[in-house]
């Protein structure tokens, strides 16, 4: 026997994903996928591409979860922090909902409303001295996806004094997936294709997220929905500190990370590349006109945006290699 895995949730996208994951993970064993309104159907009539998992959804509850060893939760935002307080303390837990990203209460309240849960390890493992942090705790709480595709292109640079915190903006560009599962009219086929629409414009709830990862104080994000089912391509621009390549710094940062893959210069992320995997592709350059800095950042939001990064940091949690289960490497075309 692996390492016990419940997956809660599962019946959403990033839910599917890790589902998919983790069956494929060579020291997980899934022992239990659960769900709300799906609780009672089959995995594989719930996700068709998970044909051959013989797998009943279960119920949402803790004494569903609390025989597995390792507990992923991919619920709505809110909803994790209440059933997690009821697991044993030795279960170790990888939150992919806010719940407990933020460590200010009252940035919780503005952007999300209601009480505070309290903040657990932060899951980003590419940060300074992360890593280790994940790999000590039992508690991770994973990050959002537009927060990932972002931080990772920001935190080097503003660690290493090549750009203003004061003044970030940011223009991102995600697939229908990251709004989730439920049917919205919004999101139907006939309204997403052939368009681009941005929403929460200003009020991104990834905002506080970005700026207590990355030491931002002033940062302006523009979301726009793209017709495209998974990915995210985020245009980061600072000001920049005056003679350093931002390039470099990113090199630097990154030379050792399996996953932050800093392209050859003249190449630019897409989202396409990355699509099934866990890496996050960057280039970043200066505004010839502007003198800004300019990052480009792209990552699969189902991958290193969710399931995959919350793998990741598990893998940690368990003493594993934490590209265990993980490719590196995108499916095209």
């Amino acid at each position: 026997m692996g390492i016990r895995v419940a997956v809660a949730g599962a019946s959403g996208y990033a839910g599917g994903e890790l589902i998919r994951l983790v069956a494929g993970h060579p020291e997980f064993d899934l022992v239990a996928a659960t769900a709300h309104s799906q609780a009672g159907h089959r995995l594989d009539v719930v996700h068709p591409q998970l044909a051959g998992l013989d797998l009943v959804l279960g119920e949402t509850d803790a004494a569903t979860l609390a025989d597995a060893d390792l507990v992923f939760l991919a619920l709505p935002h809110g909803q994790s922090a209440a059933l997690a307080a009821q697991l044993p303390p030795e279960v170790r837990v990888v939150d992919l909902g806010a719940d407990h990203r933020l460590a200010d209460p009252y940035a919780w309240a503005h952007y999300y409303g209601g009480a505070h849960a309290g903040a657990w390890t932060y899951g980003l493992p590419e940060l300074p001295g992360q890593r280790e942090r994940i790999a000590a705790a039992t508690r991770v709480a994973s990050t959002g996806c537009y927060a990932a595709t972002i931080i990772l292109a920001l935190a080097p640079l503003i660690a290493a004094g090549a750009a203003s915190p004061a003044d970030v903006v940011v223009v991102a560009a995600s697939g229908t997936s990251g709004a989730g599962k439920a049917a919205k009219p919004h999101l139907l086929g006939s309204e997403v294709m052939g368009d681009l629409s941005p929403y929460r414009v200003g009020t991104h709830q990834h905002v506080p997220e970005i700026k207590q990862a990355t030491g931002a104080t002033g940062l302006s994000l523009t979301p726009v929905l793209a017709p495209m089912p998974r990915g995210i391509l985020a245009t980061v621009t600072a000001v920049p500190a005056r003679g350093v390549d931002p390039r470099a710094v990113l090199t630097e940062a990154y030379a050792h990370e399996p996953f932050v893959h800093v392209l050859p210069e003249g190449a630019w992320p897409h989202t396409a590349a990355t699509l099934g995997s866990n890496s996050c592709h960057l280039q970043a350059t200066v505004d010839v006109d502007s003198r800004r800095t300019i990052v480009l950042s792209a990552l699969d939001n189902l991958g290193k945006g969710a399931a995959g990064q919350a793998v990741q940091n598990a893998n940690l949690m368990c003493g594993l290699p934490e590209t265990t289960g993980l490719s590196i490497w995108g499916i095209a075309p």
